[in-house]
Formats: C-alpha cells, structure tokens, sequence
C-alpha cells in the first residue's frame, strides 16, 4: 500500500491527519507542496482519484483566489489547475493518497474511508 499525503505542516488538519496515520501504523510519504508544488499533471491527477472539479480543491478564502477572480464560472478547468501550480497555498490541504484512491482530511477522520 502506497500513501502520501500532501501536507502542510502549519495546518493543524493537516498535522492532525498525519498524527492519524501514524497511529494506524503508516509511514506516508510527505510531500510538502508548498515547497515543492505539484504540476498539472499531478494535480490532475489528484483531481480524478478525489472526484472533484479544480474549483472543489481550491480554498476560496484565500487571499489570491479573489485577486486572481479565480470564482468566474468562465475559467476552464486549464486555467484553474495553472493558477494552482503557481499559487499552491491555493490547494485545499491535507489530501491522503492510498494507491489510487484520495480525499481530503477536512476533518482528518475521512482518512477512514481509504482503509
């Protein structure tokens, strides 16, 4: 079994959904996006084994989100993950990766779902 989490170390969910998986015994892999931002391919990745639209993995109250008018139902779905890959603070966090299977651990405990 493969797990990653996507993970930001200043987020208490995210803090909390890795304490979480150690308890369960696992050692994920830590990918610390904001110093080292997944590409477009990775993010969509992402977006398939979550099922969610780029609009649904973004975090709206950020402040970049309104600068960019990341909310303009014109935007494609291209344009979107782009904005992600140069603003990752805009990628919603902790997203767990089990083989091919993901969520988001808003709250931690949706990790259940992967085991």
């Amino acid at each position: 079994m493969n797990i990653t989490i996507f993970h930001n170390s200043r987020c208490s969910k995210s803090r909390r959904t890795l304490e979480l998986l150690n308890e369960k015994g696992f050692s994920p892999a830590i990918v610390e996006y904001l110093n080292h931002p997944p590409n477009a391919a990775t993010i969509k990745s992402l977006l398939i084994k979550l099922d969610l639209k780029p609009l649904e993995l973004m975090r709206p109250k950020e402040t970049i989100f309104g600068e960019l008018n990341l909310s303009d139902p014109g935007l494609s779905d291209d344009h979107l993950i782009d904005a992600m890959v140069e603003h990752p603070i805009l990628i919603e966090r902790p997203i767990v990766v089990v083989d091919e299977k993901a969520v988001i651990g808003r709250p931690p405990e949706n990790i259940e779902a992967l085991f």
